[in-house]
């Protein structure tokens, strides 16, 4: 079974991802990763943070020559806004006077709130640097290995947006249509409707004006997987179970649909 983790702050001087559970003899080609990399910091109404930061994998156990070896997995991914914060967020002392930058009002819909009461912190930075989505750098680090292992079976995983706001793609959408996406020089919103994806770059255009956040639908499918993945046989080994936790553990994703699920 694989199983990761992942540490660092989002404006830490490393993430740090670790996956457990990869075969031994599974080729492996960090310009793959470096790719899913990149592509994370692309969309259309990024934030300022994709302008500074340049992600690049570096793996330091695990794989040996190209090959993984069966051990733990790490990879080092370097904040380079790192350098405006180290400072503030220093691992061996208090910051220097008048670099502290404390968050002492919690923001709403983020977890720094709970996070202050649970662990009785005076800062929220402590909580938001660790929520923080810059922490999925390291989750796509990480898919981008099981992708490499899929695809020794043939095994392939690919995704959309289908909905941004109140524009939503409503029609089915054919593999051949998620292939061609895949080529597409830029990466926009990912969608692979040329007409719906201008009017969800309007929606993005008006979020920015108003300073509002909006919310959306993206779909994944995984092709040629084999019947007979988990178990009905216990709760803890139901396919649907695990993908609804993994896929919800992301941040500020709400709900999960499997299938037709809610239709």
């Amino acid at each position: 079974m694989l199983r990761f983790e992942t540490a660092g702050e989002s404006h830490g001087e490393f993430l740090v991802a670790t996956l457990t559970g990869m075969p031994a003899g599974v080729p492996i080609s960090i310009d793959a990763i470096d790719r899913e990399l990149w592509r994370r910091q692309q969309g259309y109404g990024r934030g300022g943070r994709m302008k500074i930061e340049r992600d690049h994998a570096h793996v330091v156990a695990g794989v040996r020559h190209g090959i993984t070896i069966g051990a733990p997995i790490t990879i080092l991914i370097a904040n380079r806004d790192w350098e405006n914060w180290k400072d503030t967020l220093r691992v061996d002392g208090p910051p220097e006077p008048g670099k502290e930058r404390p968050v002492t009002r919690p923001r709403p819909g983020h977890a720094d709130l709970a996070g202050v009461l649970k662990y009785n912190f005076r800062d929220a930075r402590y909580v938001l640097e660790r929520a923080s989505a810059r922490e999925t750098a390291a989750r796509v680090a990480l898919g981008a290995l099981a992708k490499q292992l899929l695809r020794q079976f043939g095994i392939e995983i690919l995704s959309h947006t289908i909905g941004l706001g109140p524009v939503r793609l409503d029609r089915k959408v054919e593999w051949s249509e998620l292939l061609a996406l895949e080529e597409r020089p830029e990466i926009v919103l990912r969608c692979v409707d040329l007409a719906v994806e201008q009017r969800m770059k309007q929606v993005v255009d008006e979020a920015l004006r108003t300073g509002d956040t909006v919310g959306g639908v993206f779909e994944v499918v995984a092709h040629n997987v084999p019947p007979g993945l988990g178990s009905h046989a216990s709760w803890c080994d139901r396919l649907d179970g695990r993908l609804a936790q993994a896929v919800m553990s992301i941040q500020s994703v709400k709900a999960v649909e499997i299938g037709d699920g809610i239709e």
